[in-house]
Formats: C-alpha cells, structure tokens, sequence
C-alpha cells in the first residue's frame, strides 16, 4: 500500500487537462489498470451498471468532435478516450438484475430471493426511484461516476493525465454511437466520457474551497 503523502500528490497533480500531447501513448498495461480501476470500483448493490467503451477509431472520433463541444482539444490529441454507458435496465424485477444474482454473485436461491427482496424494497420505497424511469436512469448513472473517479484517481497515480467530458449533446452522440453500432438503445444510455493521457501545457494553480467550509464533525 502507499502512503497519504503519494495519494494526495496524485490528487493534487490530476486536473482536468484539455489538450494532451498526440505523440504520446499511454502503455497497453497502464491502461489495463485503469480500467481495472473502473471495473474493481463499488456499486450500489454491487450491479455494475456500466460498460467501458475504448474509443480508439480516429474516424468516429472527428464524428464525436460535432456533438461533444466539451472534448474538442481532447478528442484529437487523447492517447485514450472513453465513453462510460450506463444500463437502462436496472429496475429490480429485469433479466439483467436476476442473471447477475445468479451468473455473477452465484447466490442460492434463498439468498437470491432476500437480495432481490431488499433491492425492490429499496427502489420503491427507500428512494423511490420507480416514480419516474429517469429516477431509475440518473440512480444508475451515479455508480458509473465512482468508476470514473476511482479512474482518474488511478491515472493520476501513474502519472498520466485526464479529463472527464460532460459536455456532449446527449440526444445526438447516443444516436451517433448507436449508428455505428456501439450501443443498443434499448438497453444502454450514454453516462460521462472521459479522455485520458499526457499534459502539453503547464496545470494551471488547482482552486478549492477550504477544508474548514467544507468538513462538519459530529462529535
């Protein structure tokens, strides 16, 4: 394990960097642990409602650029880019949520039946997410932004630089990734892209509020 002095060194040299260098790529294994980063991250329930879709096609990439102002210095020059989805088909009583519990948790069926009990339980009552599907959707989309931060943390932590892209036209770009064959709309909503590799310019001085507004203790 490393230490605090190592892990907030990391935090303090990740920023959001919106022109990287083209002529560098991140190495094949560095990029393998962070995305294992975003794959070992937690989730509510542990349902993983996500998908890592590694964007490497420097054609759709210039398609992106039109519907993602927020990735235009990124898109071009990013070792890797990333676009996070997120699943649709989340609500307690789906096939996906009762084929995890039994072809990736591997519960019996006593256990099963408590777990699928205390997840309908918590989206209809709990949270009451089941009001509206977009509840549902933006519930779903909270997990896939631990994987995003746990994956920047990472990357930081090797040194390698990142930006997490929020400014795309929703509509446009997950009709554009469905045209070409990269998500099926039925089942999967586009969540957060991020861009990933190496710093160009100087980081400019990084701004936070101080810890005394933004930590209580309840003693």
């Amino acid at each position: 394990m490393i230490g605090k002095d190592e892990i907030l060194a990391a935090f303090r040299f990740r920023h959001a960097c919106k022109q990287m260098d083209p002529e560098r790529e991140i190495p094949d294994d560095e990029f393998a642990a962070i995305l294992e980063a975003g794959r070992l991250s937690p989730s509510s329930f542990g349902y993983e409602p996500w998908h890592f879709l590694v964007i490497q096609n420097p054609v759709l990439r210039e398609k992106l650029k039109a519907v993602a102002w927020g990735a235009q210095g990124t898109l071009p020059t990013a070792s890797h880019f990333l676009a996070i989805l997120v699943r649709k088909d989340m609500r307690f009583d789906q096939p996906y949520v009762d084929g995890y519990n039994r072809s990736v948790a591997k519960l019996a069926d006593e256990a099963r039946a408590g777990r699928e009990a205390r997840f309908r339980n918590f989206q209809e009552h709990d949270h009451r997410l089941l009001a509206d599907s977009r509840y549902l959707l933006d519930w779903a989309g909270k997990q896939t932004y631990i994987a995003l931060a746990n994956m920047l943390t990472a990357a930081a932590l090797m040194g390698v630089d990142s930006c997490p892209v929020e400014g795309f036209h929703r509509e446009k770009t997950e009709a554009l990734l469905a045209e070409e064959g990269l998500l099926e709309r039925e089942t999967w909503s586009l969540s957060v892209m991020a861009a990933f590799g190496y710093r160009v310019n100087p980081q400019p001085a990084k701004t936070r509020r101080p810890m005394t507004e933004v930590v209580s203790w309840v003693r």
